[in-house]
C-alpha cells in the first residue's frame, strides 16, 4: 500500500466554504491515470489537480480531471494549486512571493503567487467558430425565453466554452438547465459547455456568470477561471479596446451559496489580443492522506 497526501482548498474565495472546491495531490509520481481518474470521482468535485514535480523547484507537471474525464487546461485549478504548492514549497502561506510553472495539456502556464493570491498567464491564441449557436436551442437547454438572450458565441483560451450574454442578473438566475434540451440541441456544438453572463461586459466591468458543464460531470460550476479566459479574451479580440492593459471581474456562485470573485485580464498590442491572465484567492480548508493499492 502507498499513501499520497492531498490538500482541499476553496478557490476565487478568502472565506472557507464559499468558491470551487479543489483536491490537489502535491506529489502524485506512481499515480496511473485511471487512479487519477478515480481519485477525482471519489472527491467528486468540479476538478482535482496532481502536480509531478519537476527541476528545477517551483515547477510542476499537472494533470487536471473532473469527475467524468481529463482535462488540457482549467483555471481554478491552476490557481489554487499554485497556492496550495508554494505554500507547500514555503512553509508558510502569508509570505509567498513565487513564480510557478506548470506543464499542462495546452502547454506551459506560469502563475504568479503573492500570499493566498495568484494570477496564471496564458499565451495560447484565442479560439472561435464560424459557427454561432442556435438561440433557440440555448433557450430551450436554460429554460429561458429567447428574447434574454442578448448574444451568443463560441470561443476559448485553452478551454472551448458556449458563451451566453443574458439581458439581466435575474435572468442568469432563473436559467435552469434541461438536461434533455441541452443533450438534444447543444451538447454536440463547438463546446458543450454553457457560460451564462450579464452585467457590465467592457473592460473595467463586473459580470454575473454561472457556468454548466454536464458533459465534464459538473451540472453546475461554481467557479469557472477558464471561462473567465475566454471571456476577456473575447472582448479583447473583437471589440474596438485600445492598446494596453483590461480587466473583467466576474462574480459567480452565488446562486449554489458559494460566492467567488475571478479577475480576469488581457493585453491587446498592435490590435492584438497577446496574453490572458485569471486571478483570484485561494483558502486552504484540510489536509489528509489517501492509501492505494501499491500496483
Amino acid at each position: 500500500m502507498v499513501e499520497y497526501e492531498f490538500v482541499l482548498a476553496d478557490v476565487f474565495t478568502q472565506q472557507p466554504f464559499g468558491g470551487n472546491q479543489l483536491a490537489v495531490f502535491p506529489d502524485a509520481r506512481g499515480m496511473s491515470g485511471a487512479t487519477m481518474q478515480a481519485l477525482a470521482g471519489e472527491f467528486n468535485f468540479s476538478e482535482t489537480a496532481f502536480a509531478f514535480p519537476l527541476a528545477p523547484r517551483s515547477s510542476y507537471r499537472m494533470r487536471i480531471f473532473t469527475p467524468q474525464r481529463e482535462l488540457p487546461f482549467a483555471g481554478h485549478p491552476t490557481v489554487g494549486a499554485a497556492s496550495v504548492l508554494a505554500a507547500d514549497e514555503h512553509g508558510a502561506a502569508e509570505a509567498i512571493e513565487r513564480r510557478m510553472t506548470f506543464e499542462e495539456g495546452i502547454g506551459p502556464v506560469t502563475v504568479d503567487v503573492s500570499g493566498t493570491f495568484s494570477r496564471l498567464a496564458l499565451n495560447v491564441p484565442f479560439e472561435a467558430s464560424s459557427h454561432r449557436p442556435s438561440v433557440k436551442s440555448l433557450a430551450g437547454a436554460l429554460s429561458l425565453p429567447e428574447e434574454d438572450i442578448l448574444d451568443c458565441w463560441y470561443g476559448g483560451v485553452g478551454l472551448a466554452f458556449c458563451y451566453v450574454r443574458l439581458a439581466s442578473a435575474d435572468a442568469v438566475d432563473r436559467a435552469v438547465l434541461d438536461k434533455a434540451a441541452w443533450a438534444a440541441d447543444v451538447a454536440h456544438g463547438w463546446s458543450p459547455h454553457l457560460y451564462v453572463f450579464a452585467g457590465e461586459f467592457h473592460s473595467g466591468g463586473t459580470l454575473y456568470a454561472r457556468a454548466f458543464a454536464p458533459a465534464a460531470g459538473v451540472d453546475e460550476d461554481p467557479a469557472t477561471g477558464s471561462a473567465g479566459a475566454g471571456l476577456i479574451g473575447s472582448l479583447a479580440q473583437w471589440s474596438t479596446l485600445p492598446d494596453g492593459d483590461h480587466t473583467l471581474r466576474i462574480q459567480q456562485g452565488n446562486r449554489m451559496g458559494r460566492p467567488s470573485l475571478i479577475e480576469a485580464g488581457a493585453r491587446t498590442e498592435g490590435g492584438r489580443l497577446t496574453a490572458v491572465t485569471v486571478a483570484g484567492f485561494t483558502t486552504v480548508v484540510g489536509k489528509g492522506t489517501i492509501t492505494l493499492p501499491n500496483r
